[in-house]
């Protein structure tokens, strides 16, 4: 009996603290106020005045309600994370059968969220994510749920609705990049980012879960961030299979780089005027275990593709410096040895510093290193990393070659502001030199421009004894290509440059005048 009458009297005051919580009951505080003073006088209107507030403050009166998911938030702290999606679309998904209504998943990722982190340090990414969660809030509709992933995307959940079609889709993901689009200011800098996205729909799935939904979206998120910047993707079922068959050559060539079937092989470089070795250049070969050698066509994108340009670049890096210091001990002194730097390499905030210990440890002078850079690369940067860094290599002593010159557009302006020691004349304008008349033209004005600006000049992609005599005709300073000596492996370099020495003797030194 006792646990009953404990019980009602709970329950009695459990209602009557709902009923308290409804902050529209104040606009009756005056009224019970004058009905105090009337019954009880001062005293009582005091203990009124004060007590009852403080009751309703206990009760829960003024404690705001929680924001739907689609409501504005501040930053991203009323972002939901992918447990909770996951949940919201397993409910909907098991309830599509009876209620006709079904949902769809988009994931935006930031196009080239390593370079803003790069350029501009953690904090500012968090703002600008924070900001751009805002936006996109904004964006959607009432039901609609956003989640923060991992790695600093996003993921939404779409309210159930009846018709949900691929046209709505593509326009909803376009409504959200040009959310994003707009300029963040921060610290006085107007920062713009643009992001890739990808969705897929419900109805799509086979075995209809929120974990295969939300994947679904992340495999279509990723392959429009691969197409990007700003692309969008809708989920297809052939992409998670071309996903697996992107990770399985991954796999593939990190185990290459691991176990060293990917390396440098030797291209020389001489000198027009004495012949004379000036230097090599590395050139990445994949000795394949079944393929035997690939040529790096077939394998050079797939490496970028796969994010492993800078594996490849310190690979390289190390092979050059190894065959630089074991021509010294073979009494073969090369001047330099040439080596590619990627775009992603250059990117690097610590690149020189890296180059820098690999120099000591390798107790060689920069100079003995040059840095070849694509013209493309210089015509296009306007990232402040690669600027510096090429002009701090520079600064160290290594010697800057713009490969594949005139095919990029670079202007001279860009040529001394990133300190460029030589011109890499293509191949394109090198082929048939001897022959014909326009290609000489153009080879003349890169030489005349070259030697105007005080920069050396190399030609590659020479065939030919007839390029190659027109070429030293012109003024072109050195020369590389098939014609002088093909890329080599390591061990068969040291008969070459010992063969190519015993046919071209270097030129007398001059003494002194006899008198």
């Amino acid at each position: 009996m006792r646990d009953q009458l404990r019980a009602g009297l709970w329950q009695g005051m459990r209602r009557l603290g709902l009923w308290l919580r409804k902050p529209e009951l104040m606009v009756f505080l005056p009224a019970v106020t004058l009905a105090a003073f009337w019954l009880g006088g001062e005293r009582v209107l005091f203990l009124v005045a004060l007590g009852a507030p403080l009751v309703f403050l206990m009760a829960g009166a003024f404690r705001f309600h929680d924001t739907p998911p689609s409501a504005l938030v501040e930053g991203l702290s009323g972002l939901s994370y992918r447990p909770q999606l996951i949940s919201t679309f397993d409910r909907v998904l098991r309830e599509a059968p009876v209620t006709g209504r079904n949902t769809g998943c988009l994931v935006l990722q930031f196009d080239e969220a390593d370079l803003l982190l790069d350029r501009h340090g953690r904090a500012t990414q968090t703002e600008i994510l924070a900001r751009s969660a805002e936006r996109i809030c904004a964006a959607l509709r009432e039901g609609d749920t956003v989640a923060r992933l991992e790695g600093g995307g996003f993921a939404v959940s779409l309210a159930p609705q009846r018709r949900l079609e691929l046209e709505a889709m593509v326009q909803l993901a376009a409504r959200l990049q040009a959310a994003i689009a707009p300029p963040v200011s921060l610290d006085a800098a107007r920062i713009y980012v643009t992001c890739s996205v990808g969705f897929c729909l419900g109805a799509q799935l086979t075995e209809p879960s929120g974990k295969a939904l939300l994947d679904a979206a992340q495999v279509a998120a990723d392959e429009a961030l691969r197409n990007g910047p700003g692309a969008i993707r809708a989920f297809a079922p052939e992409m998670p299979r071309k996903r697996a068959d992107r990770d399985a050559l991954r796999q593939t060539l990190e185990l290459a780089l691991d176990t060293g079937e990917i390396r440098a092989h030797f291209q020389p470089q001489v000198s027009t005027d004495t012949g004379e070795i000036t230097g090599f250049e590395a050139l990445a070969r994949w000795h394949h275990p079944d393929r035997g050698i690939v040529p790096p066509a077939e394998f050079l994108g797939a490496i970028e593709e796969a994010g492993l340009a800078e594996r490849l670049g310190e690979t390289m890096l190390y092979n050059a410096l190894t065959a630089l210091t074991r021509w010294e001990k073979a009494g073969l002194r090369i001047p330099t040895v040439g080596v590619n730097f990627s775009a992603e390499e250059l990117r690097n905030p610590r690149l020189v510093e890296r180059i820098q210990w690999e120099l000591n440890r390798f107790d060689l002078t920069p100079d003995r290193l040059s840095v070849e850079i694509l013209e493309t690369v210089v015509a296009s940067t306007e990232n402040d990393v690669i600027v510096r860094n090429i002009a701090a290599l520079a600064r160290l002593g290594c010697g800057i070659d713009l490969d594949d010159f005139g095919t990029g557009h670079a202007g001279i302006t860009n040529i001394r502001r990133f300190s460029v020691r030589r011109l890499k004349i293509d191949r394109s304008f090198v082929t048939h030199v001897d022959e014909d008349r326009e290609q000489q033209k153009i080879v003349s004005a890169i030489l005349s421009l070259a030697e105007r600006l005080g920069l050396e000049t190399l030609a590659e992609g020479v065939e030919t004894p007839g390029e190659h005599a027109m070429l030293a005709q012109l003024g072109c300073g050195h020369v590389q290509g098939f014609g002088i000596g093909r890329p080599m492996p390591f061990e068969q370099t040291v008969d070459w440059i010992t063969s190519h020495r015993a046919r071209h003797p270097a030129p007398p030194k001059i003494g002194h005048r006899a008198k």
